[in-house]
């Protein structure tokens, strides 16, 4: 296999400037910065030709997707499986108590505890009983041709990339990853290993979902 994965944040949404939690698709649209964080992806990057270029089911993943592709002329597909963790009845709530409630679960999501869920929603054990069969399929159907960009969700994507490429726990639950950030993962024998983990930023500053 020669390509490698990345795995894309979707940009700013309207619920991200709201601090609003927004794990349930279709969920938030793109905000114009965010709609302008997914052109300058494209532009930043010329004369991509990835073997494929994916979105997860939501509104602000697609969203960010297509205008990608539209930057480089190649059509987006559309992923199940790979959406947000979801988080039950934190759903839609901005107040300081429901941001502590999640940041105490990605607390201990990041420390191994994998069956730990907000009341409704999903524990770590859900989200990769989901994610890892369609990233198999992606590695299966794609990465022989070349690099694959799957336009996904921040939590999501550090909790998968930290098992997939043993990525140390603390960092991973560390660094945030800003809106239009990407992980990069690369093929290594049956596993995987972390090419690079870029714009982290801090708890403070990331906008959730």
């Amino acid at each position: 296999m020669t390509g490698t994965l990345h795995l894309v944040r979707h940009g700013q949404t309207t619920a991200n400037a709201a601090k609003i939690l927004d794990t349930r698709p279709p969920g938030a649209p793109l905000t114009e910065e965010g709609q302008e964080q997914a052109r300058r992806f494209a532009t930043e990057r010329p004369g991509v030709a990835p073997a494929a270029l994916l979105s997860s089911v939501a509104r602000r993943a697609q969203q960010t997707a297509g205008l990608i592709g539209q930057g480089w002329g190649v059509p987006v597909h559309v992923v199940d499986g790979v959406q947000e963790i979801q988080v039950g009845e934190l759903e839609g709530r901005s107040d300081d108590d429901a941001h502590k409630q999640f940041e105490a679960l990605v607390r201990r999501w990041h420390d191994g505890d994998h069956t730990a869920a907000p009341v409704g929603g999903e524990s770590v054990r859900d989200l990769l009983a989901r994610y890892l069969p369609a990233v198999g399929a992606i590695r299966e159907r794609y990465l022989p041709d070349g690099d694959v960009y799957l336009v996904s969700h921040g939590a999501a994507i550090r909790l998968v990339a930290a098992h997939l490429a043993n990525v140390d726990s603390e960092f991973a639950y560390k660094n945030h990853l800003a809106n239009t950030a990407e992980v990069i993962l690369a093929p290594a024998g049956a596993g995987w290993e972390l090419v690079s983990w870029g714009t982290p930023v801090s708890s403070d500053e990331d906008p959730m979902g």
